[in-house]
């Protein structure tokens, strides 16, 4: 049997090609041009659902500077369980119209794949340092035992002096894998802060929120389908008394262990801004109840009033419940059934840094909205959005058990 080492090298040499394989360092090299960039610090930890990974390097970098030069510095990790598939992340420069560096990974096996963007949130502190978080599911891992190291390449061409292998060289950090164990957390609940009424998030990074209102319904499965497909986050604001016949066979736990979000939309989609104070408080009360029981435990903090309609009576409620009312700002008018292209060419037309988008998976035929969701996924994307869900827009402390 190979050494986790050995396991873990053998593995991106199977898959590096021309752009990333690997070959023995020469000792002592100059951490200079000609030799890969050396690292002096690195960890992977957990917190709540992410996965955090930090990585120092001893000289500065930039991650678009990387590819320029042929280097890679990746994360390898690989699942202690026999038959385990591990994957590659590195480190790559930011999309079109972004500042933000990013993060692809591949599978250790089964051939020659093509690199896949994660959904992680990447940020730097210094220009020798880079942290990155991101759920396991985003890279095709489940919470287990993990074995890791960092790796930093130069192709063979560029390394100096020579060495016998053709492969290239390369540097390790720790010298041997690490383990780390991690434990599946249950979501319990969310703390809101800052205004009691929302439109938008921060526009100083390039995020953006998709929402979906009026689920469960017999389509929401296909949604999530899609978002996980595509490893795209969103939130779902859902009406109590659906979840009982819509969300069977654990269809909102999947939601948070996806890492998406679910908020409270009444109990029977009612105008709770009509109803006022005693009105709202039990319709409120008993979707959020109808949420608990479907999730095992998970308490939301978002509120979305039926049809945006609110009053200051309706907005102090709420937040005397524990909860933030979230508006939008970009409606596409879904629930209208204009069409997949009008759906698509409004989400994409009024995008913008720190947008809420409200689309609908329930309460009718959604599957132009289903068809235009991929769509809008790849445009945005390649636009250099981030998807996020709106706690993580709003920087929400999210409470685990």
């Amino acid at each position: 049997m190979c050494k986790p080492r050995r396991l873990l090298i053998v593995a991106i040499l199977a898959i590096a090609g021309s752009t990333a394989a690997l070959g023995p360092a020469r000792a002592g090299g100059s951490s200079g041009a000609g030799q890969p960039l050396p690292v002096s610090a690195a960890s992977l930890t957990q917190q709540g659902q992410q996965l955090v990974w930090k990585v120092e390097l001893a000289t500065p970098f930039s991650p678009e500077g990387l590819a320029m030069e042929g280097r890679t510095v990746c994360l390898l990790v690989e699942p202690t369980t026999r038959g385990s598939v591990g994957v590659r992340i590195c480190i790559s420069g930011p999309a079109r119209r972004s500042r933000t560096p990013r993060l692809f990974y591949t599978p250790l096996a089964g051939g020659s794949s093509a690199p896949r963007l994660v959904a992680a949130t990447v940020t730097r502190s210094s220009t020798r340092e880079l942290t990155a978080s991101f759920m396991p599911a985003a890279v095709g891992l489940d919470y287990a035992r993990l074995r890791w190291q960092v790796i930093s390449t130069l192709p063979a061409r560029a390394c100096l002096p020579p060495t016998p292998s053709p492969a290239g060289c390369f540097v390790t950090f720790p010298p041997k894998p690490a383990l780390i164990r991690l434990h599946e957390p249950r979501l319990v609940g969310c703390v809101p802060s800052g205004p009691a009424w929302v439109f938008q998030g921060p526009k100083n990074a390039r995020e953006i929120a998709l929402t979906f209102d009026d689920g469960p319904w017999y389509d929401t499965a296909r949604f999530l389908d899609v978002l996980e497909r595509e490893h795209v986050l969103a939130t779902f604001f859902q009406i109590g008394d659906q979840i009982s016949q819509y969300a069977q066979h654990g269809l909102d736990r999947r939601m948070l262990k996806d890492g998406d979000m679910i908020g409270d939309h009444t109990w029977d989609h009612s105008a709770v801004a009509a109803a006022g104070g005693a009105g709202a408080v039990t319709e409120i009360s008993r979707a959020a109840a109808a949420i608990r029981g479907a999730t095992g435990g998970f308490q939301p903090c978002l509120f979305r009033a039926p049809g945006g309609n609110v009053t200051p009576r309706l907005l102090s409620t709420a937040r005397a419940l524990g909860f933030t009312t979230i508006q939008w700002d970009v409606d596409p008018r879904d629930w209208a059934t204009p069409g997949t292209t009008e759906i698509y060419d409004n989400v994409v037309r009024n995008a913008h840094d720190g947008a809420i988008v409200i689309q609908h998976d329930g309460g009718g035929n959604r599957s132009e909205t289903l068809a235009a969701l991929p769509l809008e996924i790849h445009t945005l994307r390649r636009e250099g959005y981030r998807f996020v869900t709106v706690t993580e827009l709003l920087g929400y402390r999210l409470l685990y058990r």
